[in-house]
């Protein structure tokens, strides 16, 4: 007890998390003029952002006007809330309309970060106000700039690199994908600059060149590490400390100690989701889930969320989650979410009864929360299939399976080829898969009338601008259908995955944690996926998570800072 009553450390601002917001949070309080600290509990720091594809969904900016896109307060009003209706406040929204691109901005101008904006239609065209440019992302960054810290950041997720193991930019992965126009000039680019980088190589995969996540986390840490601000690995939050009804600091394990820290101005919590979980997933959830389909790193086990909900924080869309199709391997921690594969063309995804039942092309937060909405006696869609054929095998990645020749079938590691069916025929696909034969060959048969045509009269498939951002564009007239008729077939067990949790602490414009009655809880903020998302259970695009995260951390530190 008498450890309890020296506290650990003092200071204004305790942030609670590593990712993309926690660390924005820091820096920015930082530069305002107050103390900021930062832990992390586990031995490497970055969380589920320093693994993403580190994206900012970000509207009216300066690159865009830059890049010749009009947008607009408007516009962007009326597409969030197009998408949230009344689940999230007018003036949460416009709060985070008002100061996104001024957080970024900041990086911008205060911090040495660099963004660009880039191609990327808006996840639901069909609605007003969606356009193209709004998602951002870092330019890369060169390790040696990142200097030490670059030993202990969480690595990029292998579904988020090229061949598993090369870090790429949005501008590289797209057409190597797609196989648009210059495609291969691009891989030999890549594989080069990684491959040629002979030092590194002879140590280890682990690319130099950071993109992507690990970009936006190099970035950020740089910044904190200028400005002096300490992050301490391996403490974990354990309860926070309430005085007079306000926040004021947090009870932590501290190498197997229960220690104290106190902070002056608040606790901004910014610890990611409770995805791994595998209770709360249950408690909050409508139907089956596992932590083991979740394509998120391991810590994220919603310890800031119950620690808050037991000082009286309200919790909000705790049955939603980021939702996305994803393949699970047994030799994998995580499994791996399936954001492309989708749109292409020359594949599909059936159910248990072996039906379609779904736009595979949509986003994966449509398609993976399609999978969990569906799922029935009737439609049984936990796992569901998702099926190509030789032509597409030989010309696109499936997850883990590399595009190539039905020879290189033999060689692929036991753990893909234990989820990875594969049939002469239609039938002998249904029979390894456990469907009805019949119900297969139906499906295959009208789905394959209607590709040839390049339409989908089922589920519209190819039709919405996004559907056909990564598509093919060689197949015509629609880059998302081409039948599937050479064999062999193939099919891999999908499962309704996630790259995170979206529900969690309630809050307000600022970031400030909520009570049961609306109030604020003096001293508490919370951030990112800790909180309760401003996009509702919805995604409106590419950095729907990163965006919001960092911006009201943003906002949470401004906020702390005029705090006495």
């Amino acid at each position: 007890m008498a450890q309890q009553d020296s506290p650990l450390w003092e200071t204004d601002v305790l942030v609670v998390g590593s990712g993309a917001g926690a660390l924005t949070a820091a820096v920015t309080a930082a530069e305002l003029g107050i103390e900021a600290l930062v832990i992390e509990k586990g031995h490497l720091w970055g969380g589920t952002s320093a693994t993403s594809g580190g994206t900012l969904w970000v509207p009216c900016t300066r690159h865009m006007k830059e890049a010749g896109v009009e947008d607009n307060d408007g516009d962007a009003f009326a597409y969030i809330k197009g998408l949230v209706g009344d689940d999230v406040p007018d003036s949460k929204v416009r709060a985070y309309i008002d100061n996104a691109h001024r957080m970024l901005e900041f990086l911008e101008d205060k911090c040495d970060a660099e963004f660009r904006c880039v191609k990327y239609a808006d996840y639901h065209m069909d609605l007003p106000g969606a356009k193209e440019y709004r998602s951002h992302e870092p330019l890369p960054l060169t390790a040696g700039k990142l200097g030490r810290p670059y030993s202990s950041l969480q690595p990029m997720h292998q579904a988020a690199q090229a061949f598993g193991r090369i870090n790429w930019t949005i501008g590289e992965a797209r057409p190597m994908i797609t196989k648009r126009p210059g495609w291969m000039w691009t891989m030999v680019r890549v594989g080069a600059r990684y491959f040629l980088d002979l030092p590194q190589r002879y140590k280890t995969t682990k690319d130099r060149r950071l993109t992507a996540g690990n970009a936006l986390l190099g970035y950020l840490r740089r910044a904190l590490d200028q400005r002096k601000v300490p992050l301490h690995l391996g403490v974990s939050l354990k309860e926070l400390i309430v005085e007079n009804g306000k926040c004021v600091g947090a009870l932590v394990d501290f190498s197997g100690e229960e220690r104290r820290i106190i902070a002056r101005r608040g606790v901004i919590l910014g610890a990611g989701g409770f995805e791994r979980n595998a209770q709360m997933r249950h408690d909050n959830f409508v139907t089956e889930s596992s932590p083991a389909w979740s394509g998120s790193q391991q810590l994220n086990t919603g310890d800031a969320i119950q620690a808050a909900e037991r000082i009286g924080a309200k919790l909000e869309f705790m049955d939603s989650a980021w939702w996305a199709p994803s393949i699970r391997l047994g030799d994998e921690d995580r499994a791996r979410p399936m954001f492309v594969e989708r749109a292409l063309p020359g594949c599909m995804i059936v159910n248990q009864h072996g039906k379609r039942y779904m736009n595979e092309s949509a986003s994966y937060h449509v398609a993976g929360g399609e999978m969990m909405r569906l799922n029935s006696d009737d439609c049984p869609t936990l796992p569901s299939w998702f099926i190509f054929d030789a032509r597409f095998r030989s010309e696109y990645a499936v997850g883990p399976v590399l595009p190539g020749p039905e020879a290189m079938d033999k060689s692929l590691k036991p753990s893909i080829r234990e989820v990875l069916k594969k049939a002469g025929s239609v039938a002998e696909l249904a029979e390894k898969i456990a469907v009805p034969a019949d119900a297969l060959e139906a499906t295959f048969a009208r789905f394959n009338e209607f590709a040839a045509k390049g339409e989908d009269p089922d589920f519209q498939r190819g039709v919405n601008g996004y559907d056909r951002y990564y598509g093919d564009p060689r197949s015509e007239p629609n880059p998302c259908l081409a039948p599937l008729a050479k064999a062999p077939y193939y099919a891999i067990k999908i499962f309704p995955g996630d790259i995170g949790t979206k529900g969690g602490v309630l809050t307000d414009e600022n970031g400030r944690a909520l009570d049961d009655q609306g109030n604020p809880i003096s001293g508490l903020y919370a951030i990112g996926n800790t909180s309760a998302s401003v996009m509702g259970r919805t995604y409106p695009g590419a950095g729907s998570t990163l965006g919001p995260a960092m911006t009201f951390g943003y906002l949470a530190a401004h906020h702390a800072a005029q705090t006495a």
